[in-house]
């Protein structure tokens, strides 16, 4: 049984570093750097979670360097420029790509 459980604990560690390591490769500077984007990307879906006039169900979040990229689908302008504001208004966010499209 430890054995079981030490094979799984070096398994996780492996996997945390094979995932952490790639994202040196897409450009980023540290695994530190793609911390912080993930924090970033989680506190603008929670932000629209929040919200009630934003369908977080249909707006993808990727950040990448602090930079915001929102693409999906927005019911309507107003929509479209609140998930914006409330990205934008997220600690660490230096700029927003809003590729929403309006359907």
């Amino acid at each position: 049984m430890k054995a079981l459980r030490t094979l799984i604990i070096a398994a996780m560690t492996g996997l945390t570093l094979v995932a952490t390591g790639c994202s040196v490769f897409r450009g980023q500077q540290s695994a530190g750097s793609y911390v912080d984007d993930a924090a970033i990307t989680t506190a603008v879906k929670a932000k629209f979670v929040e919200d009630k006039t934003v369908d977080a169900g249909a707006i993808n979040v990727q950040t990448l360097n602090g930079e915001v990229s929102l693409a999906g689908f927005a019911k309507s302008a107003e929509e479209k420029a609140k998930a914006e504001q409330l990205a934008r208004g997220v600690n660490g966010v230096r700029s927003v790509r809003n590729s929403l499209v309006i359907r």
